[in-house]
């Protein structure tokens, strides 16, 4: 049987989790997010990012978590700019835009926006009001390409954002392996401090289902419960996501769980580095981008499953593996013995 280094979601949840929802299940509980394990892990959320005001909101998804805090942001007239690799522009099926809001893609060499990037949507855009008005900037943290950001890049990014009266979103769908990647030098907190919005995801980190939305700015804050349950994503029993993040944050096991996953994705980037590979992008998350000829991509095949994400040219292309908080060191060993065939 294959294993698959598709995605980061492919197992279920970490055994704690389904102990703690098997021992609470017959414990009555408040609805929509009232429950008492919902309000606990908020009050973690926020004693974790040195908070006291923030807003925090559990919903299911990562591509419910963008639209609904875009389109709870913008009024009718603005749109948000990402780059062309951003979730929002290139894996939601429009999502965005079905809302109403145009989405501007821009290219950039490692998946990261910065300023310029941005300041050249601007400028193309100063006809106004005949023009769509910039409102957001939204990023990944790591990027939908494996890589991360920096503090001074965040703090650079935050400055101008604030400077062009623009909001700072950020999809933390992966924000785990980005804190814990061995290059990292933000904090839970200073990400909190330099954004208006981000979430912290339990999807792709040990959890069955979920998302953390953490609202910063205080002017984001009001009513944004109504915006939850218009898009149908206020769960009646809340209480499943609540117990996820609670058991995921009171010990941070959310982030050990991620550690483990670059960790090993960092053991398979070696091995093709030992093999003189190149790589499309230079990672230390858990996503590695392998460049391979077209029958060592075949060969890799028959033992495992993988994206092939880019053409290079007419010979080869690059791969995404992408490693879990589950992904164990035999499959690890398995593969890497593969790969020295190669």
């Amino acid at each position: 049987m294959k294993y698959s280094f598709k995605n980061d979601y492919s197992e279920g949840c970490h055994p704690r989790i389904l102990k703690h929802l098997v021992e609470t299940n017959l414990a009555q509980q408040n609805g929509y997010g009232l429950d008492e394990y919902c309000l606990e892990a908020e009050k973690l959320i926020r004693q974790k990012i040195n908070n006291p005001k923030a807003k925090v909101h559990f919903i299911s998804g990562g591509t419910q978590a963008n639209l609904i805090v875009i389109s709870s942001v913008l009024r009718p007239h603005e749109s948000v700019v990402s780059a062309f690799t951003g979730h929002i522009f290139t894996n939601e099926s429009g999502a965005i835009e079905a809302t109403g809001h145009k989405v501007h893609g821009v290219e950039t060499a490692d998946g990261k926006l910065r300023p310029k990037d941005i300041q050249k949507v601007l400028d193309a855009h100063t006809n106004m009001p005949h023009q769509v008005r910039q409102r957001m900037v939204y990023i990944s943290n790591s990027t939908e390409i494996g890589t991360v950001y920096s503090k001074k890049e965040l703090q650079e990014l935050s400055d101008f954002c604030k400077g062009k009266n623009l909001y700072l979103f950020m999809d933390g769908a992966r924000l785990g392996h980005a804190l814990t990647a061995e290059t990292n030098d933000l904090t839970l907190e200073e990400v909190a401090q330099l954004v208006d919005v981000f979430y912290l995801g339990g999807t792709k980190n040990g959890a069955l289902i979920g998302e953390a939305i953490v609202i910063v700015n205080e002017k984001l804050q009001e009513e944004f419960g109504f915006h939850i349950k218009q898009r149908g994503a206020m769960l009646a029993k809340g209480r499943l996501l609540g117990i996820q993040f609670l058991e995921l944050l009171k010990d941070d096991l959310y982030f050990k769980l991620a550690a483990h996953a670059n960790q090993q994705a960092m053991k398979l980037k070696a091995a093709f580095m030992e093999i003189g590979c190149e790589f499309l992008t230079e990672t230390f998350s858990n996503q590695i981008f392998p460049v391979l000829k077209n029958d060592q991509i075949e060969k890799l095949y028959q033992n495992f499953d993988f994206y092939v994400w880019k053409k290079i040219d007419a010979e080869r292309s690059a791969i995404r593996l992408i490693t879990s908080w589950a992904t164990q060191d035999e499959i690890i060993e398995r593969c890497i013995q593969e790969i020295k065939k190669l």
